[in-house]
């Protein structure tokens, strides 16, 4: 349940981005907890002090997600509208 909820809150995560251009995240108490830019299909994530942590790319309705060496650690379909 855990990795389909990171999955989920990751791929709206990217879509937001993608809308926006670059994304700041923020914790309950204000502080930035880290950011996301895109360009063109692929969304990079950094953490808090700047630092990549992973990237997502976006290719028709699925999201593949992966970490900061490059490696693949998931991916999201989202349903055809």
């Amino acid at each position: 349940m855990k990795t389909m909820t990171l999955a989920l809150v990751l791929a709206l995560a990217v879509f937001a981005a993608q809308a926006q251009g670059t994304t700041t995240f923020y914790g309950p108490n204000g502080s930035k907890t880290g950011s996301a830019t895109t360009t063109g299909n692929t969304t990079t994530f950094y953490g808090p002090s700047g630092s990549k942590t992973g990237t997502a790319t976006t290719t028709g309705n699925t999201t593949t997600f992966y970490g900061p060496n490059g490696s693949k650690t998931g991916s999201a379909t989202r349903p055809h509208r």
